[in-house]
């Protein structure tokens, strides 16, 4: 008998093919993906690249079940990783094969797949839930808005665990598939494109899609009895707007600014670039809050926002943060002013556009009448805190900081900066130092100072973001800036900044 001599060497290769990894070399994913001023938010260890959710929600009852599927990829050998859902689940499958879990924390659920999952593996993982989201609250906020003739999902800077598991951050962005069950005369909104629409035994479903990266918290869900238009874009892009079907007094002012999405977003294009995303539209709700939000393809807008009338500058700010904000989204979210400081500066531009005001006779306003006291000059838009991240120094002292960079560096390098930023990070995320960066690469020059003064020290700048042209024309800044003409309309909206955050 001849016996194979096994050398050690050998022997240890052998053994390394045959013997799976030791089970120390499987750690939980992190229960946060590590933002600064929202530790608990999202999860670590694996990233989305789609969400496909099939629901069923009945408005008599707030009762909504459903059953998400999840695309993902493993980013470090796991034992264990979580998803943020509010709701109860009732069975998680991971590959295919049970998995164990359990809720934790305010938000999390933990999951504990069968097999241990390796580095850089292809993952499914459906989880079956229910519950009413008007009954989940955290620290007594809610992102969830109950309606006459339905419910809403849309809140900042979270609002999918009230509606579907998910890994909640903006950092991780996934495409999404939609699909809802109501009763007949009753309709689902969701983002992107209506796919199809049918009827069966009393019941409608509706299957939206988005095609282009999403973070979840831009994910929306809107079921009631709504008034629908629709329409193109000379680019062939679809055009859904909603507006429920008793709005009272603020439905005309609603609909005399929201059927003004596609000529905005046409002007915006010829600021920001082309349009990053599949479809085009805004909703309207009959709820009590006063805030709207940038969901992705389709802005969310509270009633409360056409009180005095139409508004078409909260349509800019909204639209406007399809670009910032939604395509190019904040890596973390003391980032803020790269989605707020723009949207309003777009309002700025709109009102140079309509003859109301040009954006340095805006800013030499807000730079006037905000005294050196203010507290105003204490927040930091490059880093305001969570307590202060929708402040409105953020947007007002946040586009200051823009009308400074473009009186510095001139408006061919300004607007080619405009433009180019939405591009270069297209569908990702970024941070205020990546502009920064990415400013001075095209303009050539040193920006650092100037952001610092505008964005981060807390206090009033000695001289307005006119200084330059105030040298050549002392005469201009004699006097108090007369309040230009746009100055009430974008005051106005000013109830935007009015999310109910953490």
């Amino acid at each position: 008998m001849h016996r194979r001599i096994i050398v050690p060497s050998a022997l240890a290769a052998s053994l390394l093919l045959a013997i799976p990894a030791s089970a120390a070399d499987y750690v939980p994913g992190a229960p946060g993906i590590g933002d600064s001023y929202y530790p608990t938010a999202g999860n670590g260890g694996y990233d989305v690249s789609h969400y496909d959710l099939r629901l069923k929600y009945q408005p008599a009852t707030d009762l909504l079940e459903g059953t998400a599927t999840i695309l993902a990829t493993t980013t470090q050998n796991l034992s264990r990783f979580n998803l943020d859902l509010g709701l109860k689940a009732s069975e998680v499958r991971v590959d295919g094969r049970r998995a164990s879990f359990k809720a934790t924390g305010e938000h999390e659920l933990e999951i504990v797949p069968a097999v241990p999952l390796p580095k850089n593996r292809q993952v499914t993982v459906v989880v079956r839930y229910a519950g009413k989201p008007s009954e989940f609250k955290v620290g007594g906020w809610s992102a969830w808005h109950r309606t006459p003739d339905g419910g809403v999902a849309a809140q900042e800077p979270d609002s999918a665990a009230w509606w579907f598991p998910s890994n909640d951050h903006p950092r991780d962005k996934a495409t999404f598939d939609v699909s809802v069950s109501v009763p007949d005369g009753t309709q689902a909104i969701s983002n992107g494109v209506l796919q199809s629409q049918s009827s069966r035994l009393g019941w409608t479903r509706f299957n939206w899609r988005s095609n282009k990266p999403q973070a979840p918290y831009l994910a929306t869900l809107a079921v009631g009895k709504f008034d629908i238009t629709t329409d193109t874009t000379a680019n062939g892009l679809p055009v859904l707007n909603a507006y429920s079907k008793d709005l009272g007094d603020h439905a005309g002012a609603a609909r005399a600014s929201i059927e003004r999405t596609a000529e905005v977003a046409e002007w915006l294009e010829g600021a920001f670039g082309p349009y990053p995303f599949n479809a085009l539209g805004g909703y309207v709700p009959n709820v009590t809050s006063g805030y709207a939000l940038e969901t992705q393809t389709r802005p969310f807008y509270s009633p409360r926002q056409f009180a005095n009338g139409s508004n078409v500058s909260v349509v800019v700010h909204e639209l406007a943060h399809q670009w910032y904000g939604d395509s190019v989204s904040v890596r973390d979210w003391k980032d803020i002013w790269i989605n707020e400081g723009f949207a309003r500066y777009a309002q700025w531009l709109w009102s140079e556009k309509e003859g109301e005001g040009t954006a340095q006779e805006l800013a030499d306003y807000v730079y006037a009448v905000r005294t050196a006291e203010d507290p105003f000059w204490t927040v930091k838009p490059g880093d305001p805190g969570p307590e202060n991240q929708f402040h409105i120094a953020v947007y007002d002292r946040g586009a200051l900081a823009l009308q400074a960079l473009r009186n510095e560096i001139g408006d061919e390098d300004f607007f080619t900066i405009l433009k180019g930023w939405p591009q270069r990070f297209a569908h990702g995320d970024a941070r205020v130092a990546d502009f920064v960066r990415y400013a001075e690469e095209v303009s050539g020059e040193p920006l650092a100072e100037l952001f610092d003064t505008w964005l981060y020290e807390p206090s009033k700048p000695a001289a307005g973001p006119s200084a330059a042209s105030a040298a050549a024309s002392p005469a201009r800044t004699a006097a108090a800036p007369v309040q230009p003409k746009s100055w009430k309309k974008i005051a106005a909206t000013n109830g935007v900044h009015e999310h109910d955050h953490r």
